[in-house]
């Protein structure tokens, strides 16, 4: 692979200049892009990045709000949300419009490091451990139609590229949508996804 191409969107220009030393140390060649809004990353003539690195705070058109525009611009490029906010309400909100990743602001930078090389490798990195007290009861856990589809789907053991296929997705809404899963069902993989979704009786 090519330097990778990055795209930092966040209205910090100091947190933007300090993550871009981070990452340039510890990935080496790299290329960057920035914008201190969603407005001006969509607005300019970007090339596709290989990722999308997003701040949720953003003034005007928030992270959570413009998601869709960078998917509708760049759809097959996976995002990592960025943010300080790391409530599960606002973690699942993230995976659930399609970020492919999220990662606080205040994680290291080895962690952040670690959950860009997967994505550059085009791996789905764990979803984010949530607080025992926020993981929802079976009886408790609503799932929508499409969810239910995808869950039933990673149970049988097929990849995000088939699930695609079959649900006429995009690859990327799909590992949005098993992110979310994980986020929702608390466990760090599909294996353990689909043990939990048995446990819980929401697949046969």
């Amino acid at each position: 692979m090519s330097a990778p191409r990055l795209l930092l969107i966040d209205d910090h220009a100091l947190f933007r200049t300090g993550l871009r030393l981070v990452l340039d140390n510890g990935l080496g060649p790299a290329e960057f892009f920035e914008a201190s809004s969603l407005e001006e990353a969509m607005a300019g003539d970007t090339p596709a990045p290989h990722v999308v690195l997003l701040d949720i705070q953003l003034k005007g058109l928030n992270g959570l709000e413009g998601m869709a525009l960078v998917q509708r611009r760049w759809p097959a490029v996976p995002v990592l949300m960025l943010s300080s906010d790391t409530s599960p309400a606002t973690v699942r909100s993230a995976m659930e419009r399609g970020a492919a990743a999220f990662a606080s602001k205040a994680d290291g930078a080895d962690h952040i490091l670690g959950v860009l090389r997967q994505l550059l490798r085009g791996e789905a990195p764990s979803a984010p451990a949530l607080p025992k007290d926020a993981t929802a009861r079976a009886d408790e856990l609503r799932l929508t139609a499409r969810q239910c589809e995808v869950l039933d789907l990673v149970c049988q053991g097929l990849s995000n590229k088939l699930i695609a296929r079959r649900l006429n997705l995009s690859e990327n809404t799909v590992r949005g949508y098993v992110q979310t899963l994980l986020v929702a069902l608390n466990v760090a993989s599909r294996s353990q996804a689909a043990f939990e979704a048995r446990r819980r009786g929401l697949i046969a």
